[in-house]
């Protein structure tokens, strides 16, 4: 650093030098005040180019991740409606079944059992109805479809299930599967409204194991969010206590700067003495 001559006035060293390095100090001073309004260490790509880059790549992931996790909350809801179609056929089944435990029984006469058979046709139409309705987003839930869900960040990472088609015909509880015109045939109904009940269940089964791995998924997803974004903060976030603590110690930087200037402005008046 340059000592200037007090003699020589036509260039004032001294006040260009504390002019130079109080400038410094009003820049550093704005970027820490800067800091704390936006609670940001880095706001510019300058303050910390590297930093700046490897934080804007972790706020892109977990931007992702967030998004991942409201579509494993999606997918989670669709076979929540799946489940309650289910469950909602298991009850018809098990009506069923009473219906056509009632009709094996010998004291039930022709009128009787006829009532039966048209109760137990209306509830497999019903069972229909509730196959045809269950929908998604406009997407019929029971089909041959394979559902696949973006369950993370990167490209391919994804999860599938399958409800598969159903249907009163394939359940062999339509209209023409169950016949309860004697207590014979009302026993074979019975048979077949017990495959399907297995059959539901087993549908039901395979839905809560979809249900709980995406439950497990998401778990996981939520802590490695927090993860990144505890990355990201370290990075990217500024540290309040020590802002504060640059910024009282610029505060008097820039006091005595201003003094400094004065007193170098001032200085050259000593030459009059020589006059």
């Amino acid at each position: 650093m340059s000592l200037g001559d007090l003699t020589r006035i036509s260039t004032n060293l001294q006040a260009l030098q504390a002019y130079t390095y109080l400038q410094r100090t009003n820049s550093e001073l704005g970027v820490r005040q800067l800091r704390l309004a936006t609670g940001s260490r880095i706001n510019r790509a300058e303050d910390d180019s590297a930093g700046y880059s490897i934080a804007a790549k972790l706020k892109a992931k977990i931007r992702a991740q967030e998004q991942a996790l409201a579509n494993i909350g999606d997918a989670k809801s669709m076979l929540t409606v799946a489940e309650s179609s289910l469950n909602s056929i298991m009850e018809i089944l098990q009506t069923m079944k009473e219906k056509a435990v009632q009709a094996a029984n010998d004291t039930m006469g022709t009128e009787e059992r006829n009532a039966i058979e048209d109760q137990l046709d209306a509830l497999a139409a019903e069972i229909d109805d509730i196959v045809a309705d269950t929908e998604f987003n406009g997407t019929a839930l029971f089909t041959s479809t394979t559902f696949t869900f973006q369950v993370n960040a990167e490209a391919g990472d994804t999860f599938t299930a399958t409800i598969g088609t159903l249907s009163a015909a394939q359940l062999s509880v339509a209209d023409a599967d169950l016949v309860v015109s004697s207590a014979a045939s009302a026993s074979a109904s019975i048979a077949k409204i017990d495959n399907a009940i297995q059959t539901i269940a087993n549908k039901l089964a395979d839905v809560g194991a979809y249900q709980r791995r995406l439950s497990f998924k998401l778990d996981n997803l939520a802590v490695a969010k927090d993860n990144y974004e505890a990355a990201r903060s370290r990075i990217a976030d500024a540290d309040f206590a020590y802002e504060q603590m640059q910024l009282a110690k610029l505060q008097i930087l820039q006091q005595t700067g201003i003094a400094a200037l004065a007193q170098a402005n001032a200085a050259p008046q000593a030459v009059l003495q020589l006059f």
